[in-house]
């Protein structure tokens, strides 16, 4: 795959933050990603709560695991620090490095066949952890790399492309979050940058477990008039056949702007519509039972709630927990690191 890589020079009348930094400086490499993909809206909207949170680049470290939404920090955060790991085994490795450097800000990002499947037991125990991290999932229901099989969060008697449908019920990843103990929990739609930028900017304020649920429509495979995040392009003669190559019509944008309590019905490329709720001010955050009727009452009705579900304003994080060290691992000096072998002998003696 060829593209065209964005140019080093940029105008120097662009907005800068506190930092003296632009856009520009929170961007990463071109995206490859199918032209109209929900995950592209979710890295602007990242980008733009970086800049606008004066965040130092270096001071960040995004991680993903494998799937078309962990191809995405390779667009944002530049300067960053970033893993590319293993598949569903995000949350260990950002374990790992939060231990060793509590001073960094960890962005997670994730799939629903990353975080609901593969690793629905490594974001179970980030959660019960209480892990210091945004969790950000780019929820499309589908396997986009794969030809777009059902993920676990697919919704029930949905038809896939050849018009199957999916027998088993989804799994609501913000209703286990909360049930799970995760402090921060938030949901919205990659095309409301005005709800998602302010939404990520509070998760990575958060100290905690903060995860945020992202509607990401993938616009190759999830294109079915029944699923709630379908945002599809309709192609003749859509076969996947072992010599097929596949074409993917360029396709605008879509973006979605509603007043909080309301609720809208977007339309999508193929004339599928998606339905989605605000969360109006009346929302008791605080209120773990009060955040899961809300997802479950708005489910009822076919709509998806959005905004900020539930909040624990008193959350301990990892580091509280297990009373770690609180300097960075690689600036304790060898005389702490290695105190001996009195203390070692100390230790042991504990487990005697």
């Amino acid at each position: 795959m060829s593209y065209i890589a964005k140019p080093s020079a940029y105008h120097p009348a662009l907005r800068k933050n506190e930092l003296g930094l632009t856009h520009r400086d929170y961007e990463g490499s071109m995206s490859t990603l199918c032209a109209g993909c929900g995950h592209d809206s979710i890295t602007a909207s990242i980008i733009e709560a970086c800049f606008e949170m004066d965040l130092p680049a270096h001071r960040i470290a995004k991680i993903s695991g494998i799937g078309c939404s962990s191809k995405t920090p390779t667009y944002f955060l530049g300067r960053s620090h970033g893993f590319n790991s293993v598949h569903g085994r995000m949350p260990s490795v950002t374990t790992g490095a939060a231990m060793a450097n509590r001073e960094l800000v960890y962005i997670g990002v994730s799939g629903d066949g990353d975080t609901a499947s593969i690793g629905l037991g490594q974001f179970c125990h980030g959660v019960r952890r209480k892990l210091n991290m945004t969790y950000i999932v780019m929820n499309n229901g589908c396997y986009g790399l794969t030809k777009g099989q059902f993920s676990a969060t697919n919704d029930k008697n949905s038809p896939s492309k050849k018009g199957e449908a999916n027998p088993f019920d989804a799994i609501d990843l913000c209703q286990l979050a909360i049930q799970l103990g995760a402090g921060f929990v938030a949901r919205s739609f990659s095309g409301d940058k005005d709800q998602l930028v302010p939404l990520i900017k509070a998760a990575i304020a958060y100290k905690g477990f903060a995860f945020l649920d992202v509607i990401s429509p993938c616009v190759t495979f999830n294109n079915h008039d029944a699923s709630t995040k379908s945002y599809t392009y309709v192609r003749e003669h859509n076969k996947v056949t072992e010599n097929h190559l596949d074409f993917v019509e360029h396709k605008q944008e879509i973006t979605v702007d509603y007043a909080e309590g309301t609720s809208t019905t977007i339309e999508m490329h193929d004339g599928s519509r998606l339905m989605l709720h605000k969360l109006d001010g009346g929302h008791d955050a605080t209120d773990t039972d009060a955040a899961l009727s809300a997802i479950r009452q708005s489910a009822k009705t076919g709509a998806v709630a959005t905004g900020l579900l539930y909040v624990n304003p008193h959350q301990e994080e990892l580091h509280d927990v297990l009373g770690t060290e609180a300097r960075a691992l690689n600036t304790v000096p060898m005389s702490d690191l290695c105190p001996g072998s009195k203390a070692l002998e100390s230790v042991n003696a504990r487990f005697r």
